[in-house]
């Protein structure tokens, strides 16, 4: 008998009325909401106005929330376009199945219109909502407990997740709970991309390459744990081989950047320079650079004259 063990809810959804509330959409727009305000705090942070990350964020969230699925379904082909299988199933987002990978490229790509749009430079808005994006995962990772999907091998530890379901081949059991390792995991993601963005002033989009190298490496370990089924190549998964090769793309990066553009983008949003300090005192402890445009600003402005006071 087991003492103790984490249970698994015995449905995901639940019934408003007429309206379904799911839980696997509902920790997804819960991590989104968590995203863009964090983003948000950094933005107005680094000298750009409120509401920018925002606004952006129409174009990157859906972008990112097609290409996950779309990561998914091409990787999973099998579950929706086998034998005995309904093709529309791969439409049914809210009952699970988002790749990661793909949400993020898509999502760049829709963040690179938003902020085309707007005169602002991709890498910096990437550095701003990196720490965001890794608590929105976070959050994201408990609809596969919801869903009762994504568990390891089995287990007798007392954190254990109890699979209670049948469907899809499950097999009711104890399993390592692998959507909490990588929840917990993206947490430390988050404080860290924070603490190296204020210890080391990183700009040109290598905050952003720390959360993607920082997320692979655990992803790796993570992966490997699973039992679900996946497509293998020479005895790893491959998520495994995605994960390695974005990890060392994203260090490579932080290198090359470093090299190439040091330090932190002066000016962030063109349009808010003039106004970045007011903001800027107001971020997650980064009010260095609000302060600064804004001396350079009043330098530039009241060169040769005299302050009153």
């Amino acid at each position: 008998m087991e003492l103790a063990y984490i249970p698994s809810p015995s449905r995901g959804v639940l019934y408003l009325g007429p309206i379904p509330l799911r839980g696997y959409a509902f920790c997804i727009i819960i991590g989104v909401f968590v995203a863009v305000w964090l983003g948000n705090r950094r933005w107005i942070a680094r000298g750009g106005r409120p509401g920018t990350v925002a606004d952006i964020a129409v174009w990157a969230v859906p972008f990112g929330l097609i290409g996950g699925r779309l990561y998914h379904v091409i990787t999973d082909y099998q579950l929706y376009f086998s034998e005995g299988r309904d093709w529309v199933d791969a439409f049914k987002i809210w009952e699970g199945g988002l790749g990661i990978w793909g949400a993020i490229a898509f999502g760049a790509l829709g963040a690179w219109i938003g902020c085309r749009r707007r005169g602002i430079p991709l890498p910096a808005y990437a550095d701003a909502v990196a720490p965001g994006i890794a608590l929105a995962q976070a959050i994201g990772r408990w609809g596969n407990w919801f869903n009762q999907e994504l568990y390891g091998r089995e287990t007798d530890l007392p954190w254990a997740v109890h699979i209670t379901s049948t469907a899809d081949g499950r097999v009711p059991g104890y399993y390592h709970p692998t959507f909490l390792y990588e929840s917990l995991w993206c947490i430390g993601v988050a404080v860290l991309v924070i603490w190296a963005d204020r210890r080391f002033k990183l700009g040109h989009g290598r905050a952003f390459a720390l959360y993607v190298a920082s997320y692979c490496a655990g992803r790796f370990w993570i992966e490997y744990m699973r039992v679900d089924d996946a497509h293998h190549i020479l005895g790893l998964r491959l998520n495994n081989w995605t994960a390695l090769l974005v990890f060392l793309l994203a260090v490579v990066y932080i290198v090359l950047s470093a090299r190439k553009r040091p330090g932190r983008e002066a000016v962030v949003e063109p349009a808010a320079a003039g106004g970045a300090a007011d903001g800027g005192n107001e971020g997650d402890g980064e009010p260095e650079d609000g302060a600064e445009a804004a001396a350079k600003s009043e330098v530039e402005d009241g060169a040769g004259s005299t302050k009153k006071t």
